[in-house]
């Protein structure tokens, strides 16, 4: 039986972010995941790093404080991934008033150091290019910048800074129970794909297991579960509405905002819904309500209608929430809660709810409480240290990729850009001595080859399709299904 340090389970982004920060300061760190790393709320996301506008509303100002300076921290530990982004606020007078806009635009704008993201500013819709694609009777506006991300890459390269600190990660492994002696948690945990029952000894148990803490909780303590809300948040992917890089925050009269979001440069992806849902939580699909929902609300704003039957993918994800007894979902607070306490004499730690913003000190928190338990553990290191593949000089990602696109010229101009933004500078590792498109092996599509598949699995936990098209990559929305059946056959052989 294996003795570690610390047991993560859940392998999302705030798993994956506490065994990174807890392996960096020297500890021993196993993290368990019972499918694929960021295969739950952590890629079903909005894909935004940012304050939370709309929670200036609910005077959650230390929230919003916390993920602006995260926001700045994120764009240089990551440049290729995290990136800024122009949002468009259309006036409605009915809904919110231009003071009021202007008001909380100002403390967004100051609330935190800005030192990459603009100040936000009045823009005339009528003579702008920005309110080309909304329908006249929107003349008024604001703009201002938040960050656009890749939320299940951000994972993964979180799970890699754990094993580049000899971590283990353990994807397809799922907790299934654990005993209790006078210095250690006993934990078992089953292969999902061989069967096979592994145990390990940790000091420490950290429940990181997002909507399914209390399924996770009833195999600790089943008398002592959690108080939670869960919210489901489903988006749409539809052909692209408007032309422009940047995108919409646009207020429906439920008082929630809904974005519109240039996605893989064909697409926009809107999103998302609020809606309360049960305990089953495995598996979650768009309703037909949310789904008109969302193509109501774009309807009402731009010149170019939507239906349902433009949709061209979709997904729906489970926030895991502090119940705070609040009767709207879309105003149940969005602020964290680490829970550290003691069972028969042993510390296990559980993570209640999280922004995707917030996760590098959300992570950097949770392991500075357990000094106690680890006197000895190194300060805390990931608020200056770039993720994998983040490192660049100046932290500018167009010197780079100037430099990359010199250095491998006979890459299409479409794979070259997408595998600078997705691995950085560990596109280095993925093309090793590769000199021409033949040496990339067999031909997927005209965006996958085997080389790149081959380093997704041998490097980044990637077993299944899914894993590669619609987690490490976006492919899923581009190869047709000829294609992705010679990749999911291709899988089979290996």
């Amino acid at each position: 039986m294996e003795n570690t340090d610390i047991f993560v389970i859940g392998g999302g982004i705030n798993g994956a972010a506490i065994a990174a920060d807890a392996a960096g300061r020297g500890l021993s760190v196993i993290l368990c995941e019972k499918d694929d790393l960021a295969s739950g709320t952590s890629s079903r996301s909005t894909k935004l790093i940012h304050g939370g506008l709309r929670y200036l509303e609910t005077y959650e100002f230390n929230l919003v404080k916390t993920a602006l300076r995260e926001r700045e921290i994120l764009m240089r530990k990551a440049p290729h991934l995290v990136t800024p982004l122009e949002f468009v606020l259309p006036h409605e007078k009915h809904l919110r008033p231009a003071w009021m806009i202007r008001v909380g635009l100002f403390i967004y704008d100051h609330l935190a150091k800005r030192t990459r993201i603009p100040s936000s500013k009045y823009i005339n819709l009528k003579n702008d290019p920005r309110g080309a694609a909304l329908l006249s009777k929107f003349s008024k506006g604001f703009s201002y910048f938040d960050c656009w991300t890749d939320d299940a890459r951000l994972t993964v390269l979180n799970a890699l800074a754990a094993k580049e600190n000899n971590a283990t990660i353990l994807t397809r492994h799922e907790f299934i129970s654990v005993k209790k002696d006078k210095q250690h948690w006993e934990i078992s945990i089953q292969n999902t794909l061989t069967k096979e029952i592994v145990f390990y000894r940790a000091k420490v148990l950290i429940n990181a297991a997002g909507p399914w803490i209390n399924q996770v909780q009833k195999q600790i303590n089943p008398k002592k579960l959690f108080n939670i809300e869960l919210v489901k948040g489903s988006h749409i992917i539809v052909p692209k509405i408007f032309e422009g890089r940047f995108a919409y925050i646009l207020q429906n009269t439920d008082e929630r905002v809904v974005f519109a979001i240039p996605y893989h440069s064909e697409f926009t992806l809107v999103g998302t819904t609020d809606v309360s849902i049960s305990n089953e939580i495995d598996q979650v699909n768009i309703s037909s309500d949310e789904k008109d929902y969302l193509c109501t609300i774009i309807n009402k704003y731009f010149k170019k209608s939507i239906s349902v039957s433009d949709i061209v993918a979709s997904y729906s994800g489970v926030r895991c929430l502090q119940n705070d007894s609040e009767n709207n979902p879309a105003k149940i607070t969005r602020d964290q809660k680490l829970l550290l306490e003691t069972e028969d004499g042993l510390p296990i730690l559980t993570v209640v709810s999280g922004k995707i913003t917030t996760h590098r000190s959300l992570a950097e928190e949770a392991i500075d409480r357990l000094k106690p338990y680890f006197p000895n553990m190194k300060p805390a290191w990931t608020a200056s240290t770039p993720l994998p593949g983040g490192n660049f000089i100046d932290n500018d990602f167009n010197i780079f990729y100037g430099e990359f696109k010199q250095k491998f010229s006979w890459l299409p101009e479409k794979i070259a850009y997408r595998y600078a933004k997705s691995y950085g500078t560990k596109v280095y590792e993925l093309l090793g001595n590769a000199i021409a498109l033949e040496d990339l092996g067999e031909k997927f599509s005209d965006d996958l080859y085997q080389k790149e598949v081959e380093y997704l699995i041998q490097c980044e936990w990637a077993k299944t399709a899914d894993d590669l098209l619609w987690r490490r990559s976006k492919l899923g929305l581009f190869l047709s299904d000829v294609e992705q059946k010679k990749l999911a056959k291709w899988l089979e052989s290996c």
